[in-house]
């Protein structure tokens, strides 16, 4: 009988910080294993959304394919701002590489409110009023009646990256770290990539298919929107008469019939001014941590 294959590198996140690109392109690379499926958050017991797999055994039946690759791995963004995840990951794979891709915070949680607006786990299409809403969410106010993920709506804390890579950094050490940067991997993707292959010990010559991956969304059809992302009646008997990896690949079918990519205005600059302000405490704590400038981030 086969042994599965276990995951032995984690992209832990951060969410809107290039992810799904890197994930994209690793698993193009013949010596390296990923799953099809992005974000099975199989990890962080601390978080909770009807999507994440928490059964081991549908969770290591993701990687069933995987054969004579060097690297397995898998990337679920919101490991990174568990406070769990990191430990649970040690447990489960002790020799494990992680991955952590950072943003400048404040373009980070813009981003990641179009994000949910797109799929239906926001509500206030306002930046602002959604970042002002924060304080009552956290009280169980003013919540989207279908989010998926509570500490998504919460976008400074997701944006608040020191204590989060710190904890990855107490548990597995930093030689078992690669931390990338948005605007590196944006403007030298292959020379990243290169590097995080070696990171991960495997041919850092091969050239993947670089491609936009993930860029700014919306939707043709609102009520497809609600059908695709939203509990429902359609979807509680489809999790019971289809598989769920045959129906995560159907609803990522269905959602990308209804995407639509469109460029998002740029956000207020007054309220930028602010947020690079309100995160700059926070941007110079990282930089310490990382022993690296990322200042630049708070600069007007």
């Amino acid at each position: 009988m086969r042994v599965i294959r276990r995951p032995d590198f984690f992209i832990v996140g951060a969410p809107k910080c290039g992810t799904t690109a890197m994930q994209d392109y690793l698993s193009q690379h013949p010596e390296i294993f990923m799953p099809e499926m992005k974000e099975a958050h199989f990890f962080g017991s601390d978080l909770d959304a009807p999507v994440y797999m928490r059964d081991e055994k549908k969770y290591l039946a993701l990687f069933a394919k995987a054969r004579d690759e060097m690297r397995v791995g898998e990337a679920s963004v919101y490991y990174l701002y568990s406070k769990k995840a990191a430990r649970e990951i040690k447990e489960f794979s002790p020799e494990a590489s992680i991955i952590v891709m950072l943003r400048n915070p404040v373009d980070m949680i813009y981003s990641l409110h179009s994000q949910r607006l797109y799929n239906g786990n926001e509500d206030i299409e306002d930046f602002q009023a959604a970042l002002d809403a924060e304080e009552d969410r956290k009280k169980g106010l003013r919540l989207p009646k279908d989010r998926h993920l509570l500490a998504g709506l919460f976008y400074r804390e997701v944006g608040k990256y020191t204590d989060q890579v710190q904890r990855y950094i107490d548990v597995f050490g930093r030689e078992k770290i690669k931390v990338i940067i948005f605007d590196e991997f944006k403007r030298s993707t292959s020379a990243v990539y290169s590097e995080t292959c070696q990171f991960l010990g495997v041919d850092p010559t091969f050239n993947p298919v670089i491609r936009v991956i993930n860029g700014n969304k919306g939707v043709r059809s609102v009520t497809y929107r609600n059908i695709i992302f939203r509990p429902s009646l359609l979807r509680a008997v489809a999790r019971r008469v289809i598989p769920d990896v045959p129906r995560r690949r159907l609803i990522r079918t269905l959602e990308r019939v209804n995407l639509k990519y469109e460029p998002r205005a740029p956000m207020n600059p007054e309220l930028r001014a602010r947020l690079k302000e309100e995160f700059k405490p926070e941007v110079e704590r990282l930089s310490k941590v990382l022993d690296r400038d990322l200042t630049y981030w708070s600069r007007p």
